[in-house]
């Protein structure tokens, strides 16, 4: 064949060839869009219900508590990027600290290796689970730790190239790939939810990791919410068990105080909290006597009250028939000094008044001394001796002392507790114990309910707005004679 006739075919099989190229790359372009429609319609099914999820996540939040809602929200975190496993984690009340509150499927220890070795079936899943969740991660520790304290997101596609990816020697355990979103609300991080090891070795994408950060921001405000929900009916809860305790506390004190020929009584009390640590008593000794008792429990609250009314059971038992109040105080000392706590004692004051002579009989365990108002005199009785429970027996019944005081008509006796005598006004200033003894000084010759009156109203216009630090009792009683 002559050039001129080959250069023809050339030029044909040239055009057929880049024909066929053409048509090779055409074919290549529209797979390729077709995967890439495929994964586009994939991201929206997945976009649709994600957005239909979180309808169904969230609809109810208001009445599940927080440990079913993290449950709930972990599962449609799971459906969203197929992982096979997931955890929540979510800090302790310390703030510093998180622990997997909510599991699912296999997760895999973040925090350190295990070895071979362990148990087979059930027993080897319960294991890794109760070491998931019983291990304690500290702010910036690790990846949930870095994820807790920076509120950003860690996306791992490929963990064997990653150094913080811890390598387990169990195959069922091994990582191939994170994504770690932070519970973020307002400024601040509740905790981190974790997925590990997409479905069919596939590694999680971007798109993962944005639509599971909006999950976890709608999961961070129910959770706070659920949280504080919680806290509220935790409180009302309190309120009202405080609100019968209180109720039964005041059911402790004499619900009013006996009318007495020759003896005229009132008192007062005010407990710093709801419950309180004070108490004042009457009980009868015998037929001529009568008991009267003050009594200042340390601390306040719940801890106080009980050992009031356990103190108020021991008076109650002792006193009937005993005239020596130092015999009373010693007995309950005997029967207390054993199981009341190292950190808390009893300070009391007990008298014991022979209604038809005037006697005054009057032993003190480390409380404040009883005031006498004889006309514009007063005087202190009472001697030495230290609070219940401070002391073993022998001790305390040596360093009790008893004494004896003769009574006029007219004269008045208070009695109170420090938290009177302490309180403090707005400028940081105490009431004290000269305004204390001038308030019944003044009323003292109008009676017993005056004296009362008198110090409760000073009391209250010095204080003013402040709220009251102690308990304040005030026991009083006019000798008619």
């Amino acid at each position: 064949m002559s050039g001129a006739g080959a250069l023809p075919m050339v030029l044909m099989a040239v055009t057929q060839l880049v024909l066929a190229g053409g048509v090779v790359y055409l074919y290549i372009r529209a797979q390729s869009a077709r995967r890439e429609a495929a994964r586009l319609r994939r991201e929206k099914e997945i976009i649709f219900g994600f957005v239909h999820d979180i309808g169904d996540i969230f609809a109810e939040a208001e009445d599940l508590d927080a440990d079913i809602l993290l449950k709930r929200v972990l599962f449609y975190a799971q459906r969203t990027t197929c992982a096979g496993a997931g955890a929540v984690y979510v800090y302790e009340p310390d703030n510093v600290k998180l622990r997997a509150r909510a599991i699912a499927g296999l997760f895999p220890p973040l925090g350190e290796t295990l070895e071979r070795g362990l148990e087979a079936g059930v027993a080897k899943s319960r294991h890794i689970e109760d070491l998931v969740r019983t291990r304690l991660i500290a702010r910036g520790e690790g990846l949930i730790g870095t994820v807790a304290q920076d509120g950003a997101p860690i996306l791992i596609a490929d963990a064997a190239q990653d150094p913080r990816v811890p390598r387990h020697a169990l195959d069922f355990l091994a990582i191939r790939s994170l994504l770690l979103v932070p519970l973020r609300i307002h400024r601040g991080t509740l905790g981190v939810l974790a997925l590990a090891n997409r479905e069919a070795g596939a590694p999680f994408t971007e798109t993962d990791r944005d639509l599971i950060q909006a999950l976890a921001d709608q999961a961070a405000a129910a959770l706070h919410y659920a949280s504080l929900r919680e806290h509220l009916d935790e409180k009302r809860r309190i309120d009202r068990d405080l609100s019968v305790a209180r109720q039964i506390q005041a059911s402790l004190l004499p619900a009013s105080l006996p009318h007495l020929p020759t003896v005229e009584l009132a008192a007062f009390n005010e407990p710093a909290q709801q419950i309180g640590g004070d108490y004042y008593d009457v009980v009868r000794v015998d037929d001529r006597r009568i008991g009267l008792a003050i009594a200042d429990v340390s601390g306040k609250g719940i801890g106080g009250a009980l050992l009031m009314s356990v103190c108020r059971s021991m008076l109650r038992a002792h006193a009937p028939g005993r005239a020596s109040p130092a015999e009373v105080l010693r007995a309950i000392n005997r029967v207390m000094r054993a199981d009341i706590a190292e950190d808390m004692f009893i300070t009391m004051l007990y008298m014991v008044l022979d209604q038809e002579t005037g006697g005054l009989t009057i032993a003190r365990a480390g409380h404040e001394r009883a005031v006498l108002v004889r006309g514009k005199q007063i005087e202190f009785l009472g001697a030495g001796g230290t609070a219940i429970g401070l002391m073993d027996a022998d001790t305390f019944d040596t360093m009790l002392e008893e004494t004896v005081h003769m009574l006029a008509p007219g004269d008045v006796i208070a009695t109170y507790t420090d938290g009177i005598t302490e309180a403090m006004n707005m400028r940081e200033e105490e009431w004290g114990l000269h305004a204390l003894l001038d308030a019944c000084k003044v009323a003292a010759a109008e009676g017993a309910a005056p004296v009362v009156n008198n110090v409760r109203q000073r009391l209250e216009r010095f204080v003013g707005g402040r709220a009251q630090y102690d308990d304040m009792t005030l026991l009083v009683f006019r000798w008619r004679g």
